[in-house]
């Protein structure tokens, strides 16, 4: 009678599959060049604590000042009307770009040219002087009979003056912005939305604008903050915004540092939090377009946290790394 003898060898010292770990790969030139990015920023921490010349009781002083919080609510007032009406006359001009008619095409095409050609602060100044070549302006026919008239003084104050350069100058850049994110949608959209039978207005608004908003967003969140800190150019007409009245306090009592800083740290926290309007508004335009919107912050941090601890958890002791 024949026998099969099985030659298979088990041996006890291979362990189990489940019980293998891959060891990562190292990196010490990277993890050399983090510790030495954590020294600097270290030392610039301490002398920003040591150094007597910051004066941060003076910074402390007047950086809750009436007239400090007053300026920076003239500057965000500022910087939202430019915004408001800068974006809405942008979209008109884009419009006119993009328009199958040549007149509005050359007519918006010179708009954007002139503005973007012209310095804001010439453009502050001429319109903060404009009495000096209209001393009215009035409402009426062209060429004909008018039906009210204002006093260029009275009706273009310093603000006034100021809002309106701002959005002139913001219009002819977010006219581009706009015009370029319509541009990167695809024209099959509309052709295909045409086919369907759906009205030209609802095809913008719902199908072509959705998709460009995605290209547009970046770009116009990057010029509604630098419009925000572009709005201390005005303190050359006067205007209390934050710089100037900044400006104003350390010409008093000689503290330029501290009252700076007072001004940087302001512009750093208000440009934070645009930023940070920026992201989750992105996110919302994302959700067509990707299949998992992007994690928020405090997300992706409590992703860290439970991944360290599930890997904490797992990791068999006296296994390799």
């Amino acid at each position: 009678m024949t026998q099969i003898v099985d030659r298979r060898v088990h041996t006890a010292v291979d362990p189990p599959d489940d019980a293998l770990a891959v060891a990562p790969t190292r990196h010490p030139w990277r993890w050399l060049a983090g510790g030495a990015a954590l020294v600097l920023l270290a030392q610039f921490a301490h002398g920003l604590a040591t150094n007597p010349g910051w004066d941060w009781p003076t910074f402390a002083q007047y950086f809750t000042a009436p007239s400090v919080l007053s300026a920076l609510w003239l500057t965000v007032q500022l910087t939202f009307w430019g915004t408001l009406i800068g974006f809405g006359l942008g979209i008109v001009v884009a419009a006119g770009r993009l328009s199958a008619n040549p007149i509005l095409q050359v007519l918006a095409w010179f708009y954007v040219w002139a503005f973007r050609s012209i310095p804001l602060i010439v453009q502050l100044l001429f319109w903060f002087n404009l009495a000096y070549l209209y001393r009215s302006l009035s409402v009426g026919i062209p060429f004909g009979p008018e039906f009210f008239r204002f006093d260029t003084n009275s009706l273009l104050g310093g603000t006034t003056a100021a809002v309106v350069g701002l959005a002139l100058h913001q219009a002819a850049y977010s006219a581009e912005i706009v015009r370029a994110g319509i541009l990167s949608v695809d024209q099959g959209q509309s052709e295909a939305a045409a086919a369907l039978g759906i009205p030209r207005f609802r095809q913008f608004f719902r199908i072509v604008l959705p998709q460009a908003m995605r290209g547009i967003l970046p770009n116009a969140a990057n010029e509604v903050i630098s419009l925000f800190k572009g709005t201390s150019i005005v303190s050359v007409m006067a205007i209390a915004e934050l710089f100037y009245q900044v400006q104003v306090i350390y010409g008093r009592n000689g503290r330029v540092v501290p009252l700076l800083m007072v001004a940087t740290v302001w512009y750093i926290v208000l440009t934070s939090i645009l930023s940070t309007v920026q992201f989750y508004v992105e996110r919302h335009y994302a959700k067509g377009a990707l299949r998992t919107v992007p994690p928020t912050p405090l997300q992706r941090v409590r992703a860290a946290v439970s991944g360290a601890v599930s890997a904490a958890a797992v990791t068999p002791r006296g296994a390799t790394r």
